[in-house]
């Protein structure tokens, strides 16, 4: 397969890049809008984000390197919707275990009433 494709013209590669960057990046883009506006993380692993998002900023250096325009451009704009959620996530993650925390300690000081 490799071959069949290294055939090809750079130009058509390079559009190819360019709608792949495009769609993988606004594909995105209802669930960031829906995410930021309810800020609704239940189903997110905190974990899984984060290493996404690592994974996009790795992606945005590489596309630095390369001088790549449809990498940078397609991982500045996934990061700038990513670092919002990731900021959410990480916020729910922590209210929700200071909130199971509370309720244990609750419990324990009921228990220890009785």
């Amino acid at each position: 397969m490799r071959g069949i494709v290294s055939r090809l013209p750079g130009a058509f590669m390079d559009n190819i890049g360019y709608i792949a960057a495009f769609l993988t990046t606004f594909a995105f883009l209802p669930q960031a809008i829906k995410t930021i506006r309810t800020r609704d993380t239940a189903g997110v692993s905190l974990l899984m984000y984060a290493c996404m998002t690592v994974g996009i900023v790795f992606w945005l250096l590489h596309g630095i390197h390369l001088g790549d325009y449809a990498l940078i451009g397609a991982n500045s704009v996934t990061l700038f919707l990513a670092l919002p959620i990731l900021v959410i996530v990480t916020s729910n993650t922590l209210a929700e275990k200071r909130r199971l925390r509370a309720a244990a300690a609750a419990a324990r000081q009921l228990d220890r009433s009785l």
